[in-house]
């Protein structure tokens, strides 16, 4: 392999479930599709979230110096590297947190090591 630049990235986050279907609709609308013929293509698993908001934050759950846990759902997709900015502004549109952690991830296209193209 090469030292090429990653084909696209996947993008993670956590979120409420009730925010799940508004963030997918939002980033389908704002990505150009990964994969030929399918759109609105998305993982995601529930999962417990923790953290502690700090003195001066705005929590959307939560109380200020206590630790809190809650259920989120985990949510991962695909993204080409010139839509990286959208998906992200997206994600924070709709994202109830003050805060949310977004991971953004490089990849390489599975088609790369393919031999059937």
């Amino acid at each position: 392999m090469t030292q090429e630049s990653p084909d696209i990235f996947k993008i993670g986050v956590n979120i409420p479930a009730e925010f799940l279907e508004r963030l997918m609709d939002s980033v389908t609308e704002a990505i150009e599709p990964v994969y030929p013929k399918y759109d609105r293509t998305f993982m995601y698993w529930p999962i417990k979230g923790t953290w502690r908001p700090l003195e001066g934050s705005d929590p959307y759950n939560g109380t200020v110096g206590r630790i809190e846990v809650a259920d989120e759902m985990r949510v991962e997709f695909a993204v080409k590297e010139k839509d990286v900015g959208r998906a992200v502004e997206a994600i924070v549109r709709v994202h109830p947190y003050e805060e949310p952690a977004i991971d953004v991830i490089p990849m390489f296209g599975w088609k790369r090591f393919s031999s059937s193209d």
